[in-house]
């Protein structure tokens, strides 16, 4: 399999993120207040949209690559679960009905450039919304468990082994500047038959704060509705989330 290739997004995709449950129980938790059907912005393979729908939830997931959308389609057909996915932009978000909960998790908002693309991606998903729906942001702060090097630590790789092939990322090195925090990770693969092959990639968000982000939904038609935390784990960074309702 040649990196960069949809079947390696999918792959390098589930290896970083796969395994990240700490905020499923956040999800879980503001879906069963909701009562309603669940819209995931950047739900890439379904790891939160297949969870929510294994505990009862209607879900859509949206997402601006094609092959996460299949797979989250086919896990959730092979499961038998009410989860969907959609391919589209958060930055011009077109869905059909109104959802009680939209959900950003995962930082994807911090994806985004800019205060521009996160004001139209906050119109969307005011639009989107149910009368007394709430959205919930997930935004990583400061340095992100970086050291005053830049160094992140402790550095742990996320592995996984699919027929054969060795997948490995480790992150590396986490700068801030400009107004961004830049992630880079060592991606490694070793083939069946031992070959070893390594790249370096760049993961960049935005430098955002709740504060901030509650500023530019108010400059969307929402308001702030409260705060939550995501509790940092032995590999990852803790997150803020963001709780926002239609203004009146």
């Amino acid at each position: 399999m040649s990196v960069g290739t949809p079947e390696e997004a999918v792959i390098w995709h589930d290896v970083e993120n796969g395994a990240y449950e700490a905020d499923l129980e956040l999800w879980r938790e503001l879906a069963l207040g909701a009562g309603g059907p669940v819209l995931e912005v950047g739900c890439g393979t379904g790891r939160v949209a297949i969870d929510l729908a294994r505990h009862g939830h209607h879900v859509l997931g949206v997402d601006i690559e094609p092959a996460f959308v299949s797979v989250l389609r086919e896990r959730a057909a092979e499961r038998n679960l009410e989860a969907n996915a959609e391919v589209g932009d958060v930055r011009d978000l077109e869905v059909t009905g109104e959802f009680a909960l939209v959900i950003v998790p995962m930082q994807t908002i911090q994806l985004l450039e800019g205060a521009t693309e996160r004001r139209a991606a906050l119109e969307g998903m005011r639009r989107a919304l149910a009368p007394r729906g709430l959205i919930a942001v997930a935004i990583v702060e400061g340095d992100a468990g970086a050291d005053e090097s830049g160094v992140v630590g402790p550095p742990l790789p996320d592995v996984a082994e699919i027929d054969g092939w060795v997948y490995s990322s480790l992150p590396v090195e986490l700068r801030t500047g400009d107004g961004q925090l830049v992630l880079s990770r060592l991606r490694q693969i070793v083939t069946p038959d031992g070959d070893l092959t390594d790249e370096r990639v760049d993961i960049t968000l935005a430098a955002l704060d709740p504060g901030a982000l509650e500023a530019e939904a108010e400059e969307a038609g929402l308001r702030p509705a409260g705060r939550r935390e995501i509790a940092e784990t032995d590999i990852h960074v803790g997150s803020a989330v963001v709780l926002l309702e239609a203004a009146p």
